[in-house]
């Protein structure tokens, strides 16, 4: 026989008084107090299907193994042509002390608008990835996400070695180019992406927030994805997309950071097996 939750608490000393996060699982997405807000705040009164099969889906793991480097991948189910695709795709994590993390921008030349990359989690919450078609309709898939600390957890490796290393850039393809036909490629980005809630273990103060702002994509001239981020994104920021090449052009990547600072690289693409590009 189940017993209740209300019962079960009842049984527990007065004292103690248990996390909110406990029992965040049984929240319905879309009833969530906090997502009422950050949507009225992104989105206002415009209705969001979360019907959203058919156009996209969000893949998150139940439990995260490391908080500050969360994977996340965002499947999309819209061939991106003139007449319609998806025009953002919006990455909101409820709980995290900047909610909407990344947006990415698409063009019809993205052949798809999917996105892996890599997150910091600081609680329990819900992650959503919210479809913005080009005629303004929205469609959200939603996942619920266990971690904690990963906004405020201090940086991975030497400081030093970060800023030596400091916007070193590298672009990849991963499969043959067919010309016509969508591609996978990927972007790295050597950067510290500071969050400015972590403690210097040795210093014990917290250094200022200093990450990538945004990214954009190019390829023989015509855009393929942008994104505006903030350090939502793990350090060292990794992101994979799509662009559709033709018989022969170069892949362009640029970020710029809150420094001002811009770093670029460039891919030549043409037919068959690729290189890299650092």
């Amino acid at each position: 026989m189940s017993i209740p939750r209300r019962a079960v608490l009842s049984l527990l000393p007065a004292s103690i008084v248990l996390p909110r996060s406990l029992f965040a699982a049984e929240v319905k997405p879309l009833a969530d107090e906090r997502w009422a807000r950050i949507r009225q705040g992104l989105f206002g009164d415009a209705p969001i299907s979360d019907n959203a099969s058919d156009i996209l889906s969000l893949t998150a793991p139940l439990r995260a193994e490391d908080a500050a480097v969360v994977p996340i991948g965002i499947q999309t189910r819209v061939a991106q042509t003139p007449e319609r695709f998806i025009r953002k795709v919006h990455l909101i994590i409820d709980n995290n002390p900047s909610p909407a993390g990344a947006v990415f921008t698409f063009s019809p030349e993205s052949g798809r608008a999917d996105i892996e990359t890599r997150v910091r989690v600081e609680e329990y919450t819900f992650v959503r990835a919210i479809a913005e078609m080009n005629d303004g309709q929205l469609f959200m898939d939603t996942k619920f996400l266990k971690a904690s600390g990963g906004c405020s957890a201090p940086a991975g490796k030497d400081e030093a070695e970060a800023l030596a290393k400091l916007g070193r850039m590298r672009l990849r393809i991963e499969d043959d180019v067919i010309p016509g036909q969508p591609v996978l490629a990927q972007l790295m980005i050597s950067h510290p992406n500071v969050s400015g809630l972590g403690i210097d273990q040795l210093t014990r103060l917290t250094p200022p927030p200093y990450f990538v702002r945004s990214i954009a994509v190019t390829y023989a001239g015509k855009p393929v994805m942008s994104a505006d981020v903030d350090f939502t994104l793990s350090e060292n920021p990794n992101i994979r997309f799509y662009f559709t090449p033709q018989q022969q052009g170069e892949l362009r990547a640029e970020a710029i950071d809150t420094k001002d600072r811009t770093f670029k690289t460039q891919l030549a693409v043409k037919p068959g097996p690729q290189t890299d590009a650092a």
